[in-house]
């Protein structure tokens, strides 16, 4: 299987595309990411356990998602079933993809940590300056931001991996590792049509929190549903191919 490299106007279509399966059932939608809200709100709160337990299942309740987005493309019904479907295919996979995205996202923070030092990561966190009093140190006021900005740059390669990895172990039966490099070259060998969509999505984000943030309840599927999008043009793939794919099963 291999990932072609398509033009970078796709991005946009992307996500039209995604908000054409929004509009088949908005309702639903809607829904399912309340739904989801509530339970990751539940795991959020539980110490220690709740926050990993929730990284680990991430890529489950995606693969539910990434499952109704091919219903509605099959002319079937969205349901709220969908958001659990994960955990009756490739589950173990699935929860393998989200553990190795908590370690590398751990393993960053915590090289960052060893050489940026505590304090740079403690401004990070909780902010470097109290209200209305400056930094005493300049130097020492632009760490935060430096070490937030490695972070940053440091998982986007493990963004990359992540994105497409979810799909590839639903609906191809491949295992995490396989996934994830797959999912990697592919958003690399696809670079400008991804910085394309990501400019995008920031602009129709901020847009979406004007109204009270109201419109996060349209941007927010669009956007998981204009991942689906992304993966069939990417990795050109029919509906027909994929509900092959999944009979086989």
């Amino acid at each position: 299987m291999e990932a072609r490299q398509v033009k970078a106007g796709n991005a946009w279509n992307w996500i039209v595309g995604g908000f054409g399966l929004f509009r088949m059932n908005p309702v639903i939608w809607i829904a399912l990411f309340f739904i989801y809200l509530l339970i990751a709100m539940v795991l959020s709160i539980i110490p220690l356990v709740g926050p990993i337990v929730l990284n680990l299942l991430a890529p489950v309740f995606m693969a539910g998602f990434m499952l109704g987005c091919r219903a509605l493309e099959m002319d079937q019904e969205l349901e709220i079933n969908h958001l659990f479907a994960g955990f009756k295919t490739n589950t173990a996979q699935l929860v393998t993809v989200g553990g190795i995205y908590l370690v590398g996202a751990i393993a960053i923070v915590g090289i960052v940590f060893i050489f940026v030092g505590a304090d740079a990561m403690s401004g990070m966190f909780s902010g470097h300056m109290t209200e209305g009093q400056a930094p005493i140190d300049p130097e020492a006021g632009a760490a935060p931001a430096m070490a937030l900005l490695i972070i940053l740059g440091a998982m986007l390669p493990l963004i990359m991996a992540y994105w497409f990895a979810p799909a590839l172990v639903l609906f191809h039966d491949m295992k995490a590792v396989d996934a994830m490099k797959l999912s990697f070259f592919a958003c690399l060998r696809n670079m400008v049509p991804f910085l394309i969509y990501g400019l995008i999505s920031a602009v129709l984000l901020v847009l979406a929190m004007i109204p009270l943030g109201l419109g996060l309840l349209i941007m927010i599927p669009t956007m998981t549903a204009s991942l689906y999008v992304s993966y069939k043009d990417i990795f050109n793939i029919g509906a027909l191919e994929v509900d092959e794919v999944l009979s086989e099963d």
